[in-house]
């Protein structure tokens, strides 16, 4: 298990450094970022002394290194516009968008979970039909467009729900602050925009878990264990769905790492408070020392979860051996 996690480590560092390397050297796709530092009416002198405040003059391996330095100290520069250290913004909005895709995951998985298996105990029915077209139905609706019919049905003309507010939890928990007769409220606003980015998610996820039941459901140990007399129940649940669950556990691993970082139109679809609206102001203006703190710290949480999928593996099924 040591040596596994070394080599895992080292591979986590490798694939952190190379997301660095192209965010960095993405600063100067557009050529000399200091015209990004300073005001279209500087003078040359100006925009001369710029350059060599923030070290473009250098050679860029340099800035680079000087950058890498920065990341170690958590230092990834200041916004552009507001002038204050960027990661401290992403820090500051990243509990907004976890809360968002957290419920949206929960919410695709405690669904996908039933429709998948009992969409696959019943192959070839009405049921299985039913579920594999809301399936497809999923997968097919642009979220953006998920979003908008939501806004106008179920929070303009029912009202049912809120269309856009923020209640913090995790910020509320962290500092011990947290008021449980807030959670019905924030549960409520984060309802429309969980169900907009969890839809497609619950749809494949539900198409996977379908598949890999009836992979696993005319295997020989499942049988052997009807055979014994075992309730229908325990056979589907605890032999046939307990290690249907490994490749579903890698896409759910996965798939939450691509919800955190793409929540961007959701966010701004619903005024939502999250990384994914402050990424996509940050582009509109230009600012791209917050990009980049933003992709930094979305492969540094994408990596972790790749690594805790992997060690999960072992509970799963004990014939994974991580060597």
């Amino acid at each position: 298990m040591g040596k596994y996690l070394a080599r895992r480590l080292a591979q986590s560092i490798i694939v952190v450094f190379g997301v660095t390397l192209l965010s960095y050297f993405a600063l100067f796709l557009a050529g000399d970022p200091t015209y990004l530092y300073v005001s279209e009416r500087a003078s040359q002198e100006e925009i001369d002394l710029v350059r060599k405040q923030l070290g473009f003059d250098r050679p860029v391996l340099e800035q680079y290194l000087r950058y890498i330095g920065g990341l170690l100290r958590g230092d990834l520069g200041n916004s552009l516009q507001t002038r204050t250290p960027a990661l401290d913004l992403v820090l500051e909005r990243l509990p907004a968008t976890l809360e968002l895709t957290i419920f949206a995951m929960l919410l695709s998985v405690l669904l996908a979970i039933p429709i998948g298996v009992i969409s696959a105990l019943k192959r070839g029915t009405v049921i299985d039909g039913a579920a594999m077209l809301f399936a497809m139905a999923g997968q097919s609706m642009p979220s953006f467009w998920l979003g908008i019919m939501l806004i106008l049905f179920v929070g303009l003309q029912l009202r049912w729900l809120p269309i856009s507010g923020h209640v913090p939890i995790i910020q509320p928990l962290l500092n011990g602050t947290f008021d449980i007769a807030t959670l019905p409220d924030a549960l409520r606003h984060l309802a429309l925009p969980a169900i907009t980015i969890g839809v497609f998610s619950l749809s494949r996820n539900a198409r996977l878990i379908r598949s890999s039941m009836l992979e696993t459901l005319p295997q020989d140990y499942v049988q052997t264990a009807r055979s014994k007399g075992l309730q229908e129940r325990l056979v589907v649940m605890r032999h046939a769905f307990r290690n249907a669950m490994i490749p579903i556990v890698t896409m759910i691993g996965l798939e939450f790492g691509f919800l955190l970082s793409g929540v961007v139109v959701v966010e701004t679809v619903f005024s939502w408070p999250g990384v994914g609206r402050l990424v996509f102001n940050a582009i509109n203006q230009q600012d791209i020392p917050l990009v980049q703190a933003s992709v930094v710290v979305f492969s540094f949480i994408f990596v972790l979860l790749n690594l805790f999928v992997d060690l999960i593996y072992a509970q799963l099924d004990p014939r994974v051996r991580l060597n």
